[in-house]
């Protein structure tokens, strides 16, 4: 066998055995067809909220941005008819949501009387970023922006078709008419 042949095989060998290419979504996939869990471990069906503008926010606990659960919940509570608002916990920020599921759900309930959806724990930036982060920050797969999630309270909005609209840093408070115009 040729060196030529061999580097291919070997370079092809890599790539399918290579865990993270596995985690990246298709091309144009679809937002409704990522797959996430709840904080209380059950499957979220992002298919659900079709129809809907969805709010995506990494979220923390020991946050300066913390705050912000309180409009985000009156944003929710404002818009609901037409918004879903997905908080996702992320520890990746300085060590900003070190809790365990539990106690990130009874701190959002019991501060803030958070009703909104809050997912699971995930990477939303790095090696083992989760596919929704993946989709969120790729215009490869949103198809209209590459972005990096700064900080905690980062915020992107989906409209109701599933199509990538904006992101908003932390500064950008929930009640934000960047954020409200979209919605009406």
């Amino acid at each position: 066998m040729s060196i030529i042949k061999f580097s291919i095989l070997f370079i092809l060998f890599q790539f399918s055995i290579n865990p993270t290419s596995q985690l990246k979504p298709k091309e144009n996939m679809s937002i409704y067809n990522i797959k996430i869990n709840s904080i209380d471990g059950s499957p979220i069906n992002l298919n659900d909220y079709k129809g809907k503008h969805i709010l995506f926010v990494n979220v923390a606990s020991e946050c300066g941005f913390t705050g912000q659960y309180e409009d985000l919940q009156k944003l929710y509570d404002t818009y609901q008819d037409k918004l879903m608002v997905i908080g996702v916990p992320c520890n990746q920020f300085g060590g900003q949501e070190p809790g365990t599921s539990s106690d990130i759900q009874t701190f959002c309930k019991k501060n803030y009387g958070v009703t909104f959806l809050i997912t699971e724990k995930i990477d939303v930036k790095g090696k083992n970023q989760h596919p929704l982060y993946q989709w969120l920050t790729d215009k490869d797969l949103n198809g209209i922006e590459n972005t990096t999630v700064k900080w905690n309270f980062h915020k992107y909005l989906v409209n109701s078709e599933g199509q990538f609209v904006d992101y908003f840093y932390s500064i950008t408070k929930p009640l934000s008419s960047k954020i409200t115009r979209q919605l009406k």
